[in-house]
């Protein structure tokens, strides 16, 4: 005979599974629907530049073809910004405080990588003879691995931006994969995702600038600047200025990726890329801070007073090429849809 005390517990328990049931099935459908493809397209422009950054904050390589990958763009052994400079205390070094960095050119060979800079030699690294034996440095205060890539490099970075033989060094992201999670700052944001934050980045592994953004933003300076100061992995052109914003889903030729994050800018699109100094107005900054700041009460406590530029990108489908000049298309939304089918 079945006793109170155990039909309770029965009870209990058939509560306790059919909550779990529905947990799952909430779960799943969310996750469906986070990863639900689009089916119908539009296209909006071309790709108009392609743009890796191997070092980060060095200067850039342009090419015609490159594989997307969770790391970013890639290009021979190296992802985008899979290399960085730190100083003798383990902290990353970046052109923000040292803006001569942008004018390392950097170009890519298989596994070698050759930097020159003005006044220098050139300096040429095979990342298959570095030390393989990694350490943990910091990105923004999160832990990253790093290989170191020898004294050579070192001493070379070191002469070129302190005119010192010691102060910096040169380390390489050992893995196939992002590691970090989401920086707090970022949480907001409820589409990013850990394994969206790269390799050194700052916050996602690919960065989309609108041309026509950019032409809108000179339209108000006195003296314009070009796509490079936001140093971006893709540039769009035939697009409307800021319609990028509003994009959810966007495919670069078969390449499927989601608009995770706005791109906040800093003191870094001061640094002229041709020069390496910053602009003594604080321009563009100045300018974008008077028109294009985030003013939702609910994100602006993450952003501050940090204008916004340009969308952070998530890859999200399968690995692939991208090439200069693919179509680029975004989701054609419901509402859209409808007043397709249905013209007023």
């Amino acid at each position: 005979m079945i006793t109170d005390r155990t039909r309770l517990a029965y009870v209990t328990a058939a509560a306790v599974g059919a909550g779990t049931a529905v947990f799952f099935i909430w779960w799943w459908w969310n996750h469906k629907q986070k990863y639900q493809l689009p089916t119908k397209w539009r296209k909006v422009g071309e790709l108009s530049d392609l743009v890796i950054y191997p070092v980060k904050s060095l200067g850039p390589i342009r090419c015609t073809t490159m594989e997307c990958t969770k790391l970013g763009l890639q290009i021979g052994w190296l992802c985008d910004r899979t290399l960085m400079v730190i100083d003798m205390n383990g902290h990353f070094v970046t052109a923000r405080q040292m803006p001569k960095m942008v004018l390392v050119s950097p170009s890519v060979s298989g596994s070698i990588i050759t930097l020159n800079a003005p006044g220098m030699m050139s300096l040429t690294i095979d990342l298959m003879n570095i030390c393989k034996e990694s350490f943990r440095t910091a990105v923004w205060g999160q832990a990253v691995p790093a290989c170191d890539c020898g004294e050579e490099a070192a001493r070379w970075l070191s002469r070129f931006l302190l005119q010192e033989d010691v102060g910096f060094r040169l380390v390489y992201y050992p893995l196939n994969k992002p590691v970090r999670e989401i920086r707090e700052k970022n949480r907001i944001f409820p589409l990013l995702e850990n394994n969206d934050t790269g390799a050194y980045h700052d916050a996602t592994s690919y960065n989309l600038i609108n041309k026509r953004s950019i032409m809108d933003l000179c339209s108000r300076l006195e003296e314009p600047v070009t796509t490079s100061n936001f140093r971006p992995n893709f540039v769009v052109k035939g697009a409307n200025a800021y319609e990028e914003h509003n994009w959810d889903w966007i495919k670069i030729g078969d390449i499927v990726f989601r608009n995770v994050k706005p791109c906040t800018r800093c003191i870094f699109t001061t640094i002229d890329p041709e020069t390496g100094v910053k602009n003594p107005k604080v321009e563009p900054l100045k300018t974008l801070k008077s028109y294009r700041q985030i003013m939702d009460p609910e994100i602006r406590p993450y952003t501050g007073d940090a204008p916004v530029m340009g969308i952070h990108l998530a890859l999200r489908g399968p690995n692939g090429t991208i090439r200069l000049g693919d179509p680029v298309y975004v989701d054609v939304s419901k509402e859209e849809e409808t007043s397709i089918k249905s013209p007023p």
